[in-house]
């Protein structure tokens, strides 16, 4: 952990039972501040917890505390402050240009980071190249690294950092202005580098005059490429195609025609597993191209105008290994029945099926509930299609449904009500803005399945006993979480959020995506 150890080691067994003897008395004790004095001195006069502690187990006791609680321990004394600094490996930081002349100290005390968050607010000024570089000399063995507002990066930065922070794995950059030199020296130093992910880099918006790409040493070993709202995303191109590893690539939200990247992509050698499309111009070309990664597993297509039938038909004939599928029709009604016929006719391993703004019938759906026998998580929003005939279909059919939302469907309390009898697996089912749904048949069905979950609309019924994570193990959408945020211009450590001047921790980020971008709220609030 990059510090000594203490002279009072211990012996495995002895640990273990120090671990369940004096860790829950201690963790009791940090939680006001005369707990932390009697430790800092010895309780009563009794046995010394602190000395007889080494700095191993103290470390583990504090990454079981909050980042608030971990920095309120680091200020009970020198040792401590020692163990805590050392022990840290997340750390976010107020990245504004003041930061300069406090890195030295600061990595200094933190110096076993190896995920990093640099976070800038529009008002200010974020750190320039100089300070990127220190830091990058300070930290060599981090493996991740997240950028945000970062606006006074240039591409010399990068390279700087490029250079002496080869082990990174992960890394993430959003609303910066470095442009296609920085990448590409990125890729160019960084061997291990496994995910990718770029927002809005403002240093590629040069149009035809942007250089590619890529591929560079890290093509061999990237397995995740995210790229969202990326007005010239295209000069990625020799990157995506030249990682031969790739296993998701996330195309959201960038202009132009992505037909013949894809082609290109699935021409070659490929193992995609996972493919995600939005608000981007792809036709039923593309989806044909897609169509060639026998591999892929999931499937996201979401507000893609130009796809139809056709594409979707393609893509459930070659793709057999198919578990998850998303796709937002838009209510274009290009992608309805026929498409969702082939895909309960070759989709045998299908898990999980929402559909948003596609208008299918019973037709479709009986199907789908007969072939698609592993089917666990279904829904269904915004389509006009979907009434009480097909919510009995489902009922009737789907006996592997476990989790299943409606949303703004003309569903009446009679639809609701054949799962008092159906979907023998089911624990969960959420049913919203369907103005044909009361209160009273949540009440009734939760009588009548008393293990069933039932969330309605309506904040005086709701029942939540089950959790209600949509999938199993999805990727997170800004890369890597940080758990801490130190506030550097006040030279303070703080709980994130707590500071005026600390951007936002993670665990608010989905309710302010939703409120800025269009993009994906409705998608984002759908719960199975």
């Amino acid at each position: 952990m990059g510090q000594s150890s203490s002279s009072h080691g211990l012996s495995p067994l002895s640990t273990h039972r120090h671990t369940n003897t004096a860790r829950s008395e201690i963790l009791y004790l940090m939680q006001s501040d005369e707990g932390r004095s009697e430790l800092a001195k010895g309780i009563g006069g009794s046995q010394d917890y602190i000395s007889e502690l080494p700095d191993e187990l103290l470390a583990c006791i504090f990454q079981s505390l909050s980042s608030g609680d971990r920095s309120q321990c680091s200020l009970v004394c020198h040792r401590w402050l020692l163990v805590e600094g050392q022990s840290r490996q997340s750390l976010a930081v107020n990245a504004k240009s003041e930061l300069l002349p406090l890195i030295p100290s600061l990595f200094s005390r933190f110096d076993s980071v190896t995920k990093l968050a640099l976070r800038c607010d529009r008002r200010s000024f974020s750190i320039n190249d100089d300070a990127l570089i220190l830091i990058s000399f300070q930290c060599r063995n981090l493996t991740r690294l997240k950028l945000r507002g970062c606006r006074e990066l240039t591409d010399r930065g990068m390279a700087g950092f490029a250079k002496n922070c080869k082990d990174l794995k992960k890394f993430s950059c959003g609303s910066c202005t470095f442009g296609a030199k920085g990448m590409n020296a990125l890729l160019d130093h960084c061997s291990s580098l496994e995910e990718l992910s770029v927002k809005r880099l403002r240093g590629i918006n040069d149009g035809v005059a942007t250089e590619p790409i890529g591929p560079g040493v890290a093509a061999s070993s990237l397995k995740t490429i995210c790229l969202k709202e990326l007005y010239n995303g295209q000069c990625f191109g020799p990157l995506i195609i030249g990682s031969k590893n790739l296993k998701t690539l996330k195309l959201l939200r960038c202009f132009g025609d992505w037909d013949r990247i894809l082609e290109m992509i699935a021409n070659g050698k490929n193992c995609l597993v996972e493919i995600h499309l939005g608000r981007l111009q792809v036709s039923d070309i593309g989806l044909r191209a897609i169509s060639n990664c026998l591999d892929l597993e999931i499937l996201h297509l979401l507000k893609t105008p130009e796809c139809t039938n056709a594409g979707i038909v393609s893509v459930a004939e070659h793709c057999k290994l198919l578990r998850k599928l998303h796709i937002d029709g838009w209510k274009t009604n290009r992608i309805g029945n026929e498409g969702l016929i082939a895909i309960a006719k070759h989709s045998a391993n299908l898990q999980e099926l929402v559909l948003i703004g596609v208008n299918p019938t019973s037709l479709s759906l009986e199907a789908l509930a007969s072939n698609c026998q592993k089917l666990e998580r279904l829904a269904l929003c915004g389509s006009e299609t979907i009434g009480d005939a097909e919510i009995s279909c489902i009922a009737a059919k789907c006996v592997a449904l476990k989790k299943l939302c409606v949303k703004g469907c003309p569903v009446s309390d009679q639809g609701i009500e054949s799962f008092a009898w159906g979907c023998p697996n089911l624990v969960k089912i959420k049913v919203k803005k369907c103005r044909g749904v009361t209160n009273e048949v949540a009440g009734w069905l939760k009588v009548r399945r008393g293990s069933l979950a039932v969330s309605l609309d309506a904040g005086e019924v709701e029942v939540e006993a089950v959790d209600a994570s949509t999938s199993d193990g999805g990727a997170q959408e800004d890369g890597v979480e940080f758990s801490t945020m130190v506030s550097l211009v006040t030279g303070t450590s703080t709980t994130a959020g707590v500071t005026a001047d600390a951007p936002l921790s993670n665990n608010v980020r989905p309710s302010l995506l939703k409120s800025r971008f269009g993009l994906f709220g409705g998608y984002l609030d759908l719960v199975f």
